[in-house]
């Protein structure tokens, strides 16, 4: 049989590059309509986000003499030396055995601090870290209950699953903050964990109960015509299956849970996103700020896309998907 005839916008190289130039116009596009605004961009700023220098000086607390005793500098009076909280990082404005005056800046240095963006992030990992697991547990807690054979299980289940996915997550968090944290004194951020976790549990349990439902019953049949019980058969040959077909959804799901944990922020949890908008607060850079907070929260989806991707990869070569 010939080879099939493909037509020039089949190509793929011609593709790349036509899909290249497409949003090379779309950001010159945006370039031009930034450039007519009345606005100050202050990108030389941005590094400030992520890492700054403090500069750390040290006041004379009183007059006296400065002196230095075993590697430790005071402050000589008449009656008493007044210990200094110094060390030889400091560079020095006073030389040893010079009078000094109360206020007078004697040292100082300068330190590198984590800038507000990294803080931010780190608290958006974390938290969402614990919201996935917790996703995770209740997700298949409830796919198995919505399976059971027992009907209070699945009436439990099915409740669960139409309140959460039929109300906002912002309205679930405010409720967890303001009501369920209130309650049993909980932290905003453990609210915020328990938010995410249990919104997110019902669409994991959804997924991974259509995943179940997907596996040949006769494996299970098999299975217990071996004398392998439901429990040993679901944990050992239906959920690791259920796991490889769902896979993609779930990659999707923690994506999505990542995305959506900047809503937090309006509990007052110092995320990426609460700290997105204390920066515009104290700086007035809008753009410049909330153009960085999407890159890193993109950073976190790609990384975490590609880890997906490289897993369902490594399944299929094993042995395949199903």
């Amino acid at each position: 049989m010939g080879k099939k005839h493909q037509s020039l916008a089949q190509n793929k190289n011609l593709g790349h590059f036509i899909a290249l130039m497409f949003y090379a116009l779309v950001g010159y596009s945006l370039y031009i309509a930034a450039s007519n605004m009345n606005y100050v961009w202050k990108w030389n700023s941005i590094p400030d986000y992520f890492m700054y220098t403090e500069t750390m000086i040290v006041e004379a607390p009183t007059d006296g003499k400065l002196i230095q005793e075993d590697g430790i500098y005071y402050i000589q009076k008449i009656d008493e030396n007044v210990k200094l909280e110094l060390d030889s990082s400091y560079k020095f404005d006073y030389s040893i055995g010079e009078d000094v005056y109360e206020g007078d800046y004697i040292a100082s240095k300068e330190e590198s601090k984590i800038g507000p963006v990294l803080k931010g992030l780190w608290i958006t990992l974390k938290i969402s870290f614990l919201a996935a697991i917790l996703t995770f547990f209740i997700g298949i807690f409830v796919a198995l209950m919505k399976l059971s054979s027992y009907q209070f299980l699945k009436d439990i289940a099915t409740v669960y699953i139409t309140i959460i996915r039929g109300t906002p997550l912002l309205v679930q968090i405010f409720l967890f903050y303001f009501i369920v944290a209130n309650i049993f004194e909980l932290e905003r951020f453990v609210a915020g964990v328990l938010a995410l976790g249990i919104f997110f549990g019902a669409y994991m349990a959804e997924i991974l109960r259509g995943a179940i439902q997907s596996i040949d019953k006769g494996q299970l049949e098999a299975a217990n015509s071996l004398g392998i019980t439901n429990f040993q058969a679901m944990r050992h040959i239906i959920l690791p299956q259920a796991f490889k077909r769902a896979l993609p959804t779930l990659v999707g799901e923690l994506i999505a849970l990542v995305k959506d944990s900047s809503l937090v922020s309006v509990i007052s949890i110092t995320d990426l996103t609460k700290v997105g908008k204390e920066i515009v607060a104290n700086t007035f850079s809008p753009f410049e700020t909330w153009i960085v907070i999407a890159l890193v929260y993109l950073t976190i989806t790609s990384v975490l896309s590609y880890i997906g991707h490289r897993i369902e990869k490594n399944m299929a070569e094993k042995g395949g998907m199903s």
